[in-house]
């Protein structure tokens, strides 16, 4: 029978070229999971910069088996796909449509494409135009929608490159784009698989220098891949006008990024230029940044950034030269870039790191200094030409610096806005309002020598959003507005207009979907634009809470707590605890609450949350700082903090009189699937365990993990001892191994998760390992999400709902 089966198939595909669908081995959840995974989702609001024009955009849940299965070439930490010549993994919505800010009424645009794939999506400069690209089967093209006609047109072929990112940039005066395009002459491209290797391929260190770098993935590995790299890369450079006239304005380059002057007279343009690397992505392969004017000529050379395989020791370690090269927002063209002054080397003592400099229009006076950073220059917004914010930090003390200077008189002193450990959320002083300027680029809104600045407002108290007012003569700030705590939690956008005391805002609450509002910090008056429903109706009414409970060391920990629906007071329930681990450098910073009870309870693949409509407690976001103070590395005691904090939490839950501790599961993905398994090594708390696209063995990371700079050599009795790898044999627990087959971030290979079955199961542990096809690290395909529900869904009914004692 299965054979005449497999012949009608093989029929089938033969005779009329047709892809047949087979779907034997992905399962399907239980329906009340099911009922739940399976919605249509809202769609998301984009609003332009004065709150009158806004758009709705739609995308599909999940992408189907057939669409993750397309060719898919992966080349210097890039994934293609060769058919379309855009990204493999890109994200895309399915329909745009315009939505009235008065009527509150969604209005259909015409002209759209069917079966859209839409990416990219920009307002143009004047914000009356949306640019978006559009991928068919054989291509991308370029899409342009008149906001006030509801009409949209394709403006080029399918001919775009957009294996680089977007690859259209609006031109200044919003009369068409620097697009693009795939070249003429173009080289066919290399079947790697079939090809008769010309020779072996060969690394060497002849110099005996270091070069200490992650486990990156998709790296080039020969010469045909280093041709189809460039293949893949190289465009041309196309003028397109709306009305679709095109001429070539560049000849075809390896280009990365344009980047127009705010007045539009100049491009800032990169290059990707050989020799290749096959230890880094292209990122760090040697690029030129080159300005050209409006015809495409050659205006300056900025600098030649060479290969960078090797850097100095540490998280703050720089290259030389200039960096971070960009356009000043407030001027019409001028450009600045970062130096450091330590060498890039974060281990030589030196007052200031980082030296500032800029380069203003026609490019041929010598570059004049703008400011100094005492740690690692991290940004400046740019406000007047005597007005604007510096920005540096310090990863290993996590430490940001905010500075207001004049970037007219360097010679001037800086003054000190605030230092703070950014992990410190109860501190934050929030983001500067800006404004458009006359270059249409979003700088300080200065009014009356006062800035203001919108924050999240986090305290003991809760998430209470705020706008402030700062003084830049006297210093000093002023609160205008915080919200109050209520049943409806705040999350203001931006700021539409400082003198009428206008922002758009966000609220929500743990069954109320959120919604955007207008809303006047002066009158009170709070006006609805959108109304999205609520698409998990069906646990609306389950009980949310925010707990907070000690670690046994006393440190505060907190986490969401859900109690499963129709609960029923006088049973006692399994429980799942989903979390990550975060490192910091103080206790304060780490014991603070950041969750909130009025959090609208959304569901996407990864939560746990399903299962509270299958009879299981869920703590979800469980706290699980790993602290190093005094200068102790947090992982120095990362066992012994981790079984802690599940402790506590575990503790903490049974105190309330919820849960029957006997049948808890533990789960986590990446760096919290790597927690599932030492906590199931080095404690008996659990039931059961799930652990998505982890890395279990840091031997094979030795160059750094997470937050850990020193490599194996420097501290190998962490990397063994934080390795469940290591203490396979102290796991008897029964754990899920779940992993994408194409997983691409660096140190989780889909190797991790098979060697690690492979001990397991060589020790006599229970445990099943399954791998999703061509899923990277997070998960895209419907077929992969439903079977990876259903995985988990069993594994807990078995060993954790249904124990055997």
């Amino acid at each position: 029978m299965r054979s005449s089966y497999l012949f009608l198939l093989a029929f089938l595909l033969i005779f009329t070229g047709s892809k047949a669908q087979i779907d034997l081995n992905y399962q399907t959840p239980h329906p009340d999971i099911l009922s739940l995974a399976d919605v249509s989702l809202p769609p998301f609001m984009s609003i332009n910069s004065d709150g009158s024009k806004a758009i709705l955009i739609y995308r599909n849940q999940y992408i189907s088996i057939d669409e993750l299965s397309e060719k898919e070439m992966r080349l210097g930490g890039l994934r293609i796909n060769p058919k379309t010549n855009s990204s493999s993994r890109a994200r895309n919505y399915n329909n745009i449509s315009v939505f009235d800010l008065k009527t509150k009424k969604e209005i259909p645009i015409s002209g759209m494409p069917e079966n859209a794939k839409i990416t990219n999506i920009n307002w143009s400069n004047e914000e009356d135009k949306i640019a978006f690209i559009n991928a068919t089967e054989n291509g991308v093209s370029l899409w342009v929608i008149d906001y006030d006609k509801k009409q949209a047109n394709r403006l080029t072929d399918a001919n775009l490159n957009a294996n680089m990112g977007n690859p259209a940039t609006w031109l200044k005066d919003d009369s068409g784009f620097i697009v693009k395009v795939l070249p003429e002459d173009r080289k066919p491209l290399i079947d790697t698989e079939n090809t008769v290797p010309t020779g072996p391929v060969i690394s060497e260190n002849a110099e005996g220098q270091k070069a200490q770098n992650r486990t990156y993935q998709d790296l080039l590995k020969n010469t045909s891949d280093e041709a189809n790299f460039e293949t893949l890369v190289r465009s041309e450079l196309w003028k397109v006008a709306l009305n679709g006239n095109k001429t070539k304005w560049k000849e075809a380059s390896l280009y990365r990024y344009i980047s127009p002057s705010p007045d539009g007279t100049y491009f800032l343009i990169t290059e990707i230029k050989r020799p290749f690397s096959y230890i880094v992505p292209y990122s760090r392969f040697p690029t030129s940044y080159d300005v050209y004017n409006a015809d495409g000529s050659l205006v300056k050379n900025i600098v030649d950034v060479p290969l960078i395989e090797e850097l100095p020791k540490g998280f703050m370690a720089v290259q030389t030269g200039p960096r971070r090269i960009s356009w000043r927002d407030d001027q019409p063209a001028t450009l600045v870039w970062a130096e450091a002054l330590d060498g890039g080397d974060p281990e030589v003592e030196v007052e200031y790191r980082d030296l500032i400099m800029q380069l203003p229009a026609p490019f041929t006076a010598r570059p004049r200094q703008l400011a100094q950073t005492k740690l690692r220059y991290s940004g400046i917004e740019w406000g007047t030409k005597n007005t604007a914010v510096l920005s540096s930090y310090w990863w290993n003390t996590r430490t940001s610096r905010t500075e207001f200077f004049n970037p007219t008189d360097p010679a001037e002193e800086p003054t000190l806005f605030i230092e703070r450990n950014y992990q410190d959320r109860y501190s934050d002083p929030g983001s500067f309002v800006t404004k458009r300027n006359e270059f249409g680029r979003n700088v300080l809104e200065i009014d009356n020598n006062n800035v203001y600045l919108i924050g999240d407002g986090f305290s003991p108290e809760g998430k209470l959003p705020f706008v402030d007012k700062y003084n830049l003569k006297s210093n000093k700030t002023e609160r205008l507005y915080q919200a109050k705590p209520g049943d409806m939690l705040e999350s203001i956008s931006r700021m539409i207009d400082v003198k009428k005391g206008t922002v758009l805002t966000r609220l929500e609450s743990s069954n109320q979907f959120p919604n955007y509002y207008i809303r006047n910090i002066k009158t009170g008056t709070l006006e609805q634009l959108s109304d999205f429903k609520n698409p998990f109706e069906a646990i609306q009414d389950i009980h949310k809470e925010v707990i907070t409970y000690k670690r046994e060391d006393g440190l505060d920990l907190s986490a969401t707590l859900y109690l499963p629906v129709d609960y029923d007071e006088n049973k006692k329930y399994p429980m799942i605890m989903w979390a990550y681990p975060r490192e910091f450098v103080d206790a304060s910073s780490a014991s603070q609450v950041t969750s909130s009870s009025n959090q609208f309870t959304y569901l996407s693949y990864g939560t746990p949350l399903y299962w509270v409509n299958r009879g299981y407690v869920v703590l979800d976001d469980a706290a699980f700082p790993i602290i190093g103070e005094d200068g102790e590395q947090p992982n120095d005691t990362f066992i012994e903090q981790l079984v802690a904090n599940a402790k506590a939490a575990i503790d903490a839950v049974d105190e309330l009189g919820y849960i029957d501790r006997d049948r808890v599961a533990v789960g986590g993905h990446s760096y919290g699937a790597f927690m599932t398994a030492n906590l199931l090594s080095h404690s008996n708390l659990f039931a059961a365990g799930i652990a998505r696209s982890g890395a279990y063995n840091r031997t094979l990371t030795p160059f750094g993990f997470q937050a850990e700079e020193r490599n194996y050599w420097e501290a190998p009795k962490v990397y063994y001892t934080m390795s469940p790898f290591m203490n396979s044999e102290k796991m008897k627990t029964p754990l899920l191994l779940i992993h994408g087959e194409a997983d691409n971030n660096s140190g989780t290979y889909p190797m991790q998760s098979e060697r690690y079955f492979n001990a397991l199961k060589g020790l006599g542990a229970p445990v099943r390992l399954v791998m999703l096809p061509n899923e990277s690290h997070g998960y895209a395909a419907r077929e992969s999400i439903m079977h990876l529900l259903w995985e988990q869904d069993v594994w807990l009914e078995k060993y954790v709902k249904n124990k055997e004692n």
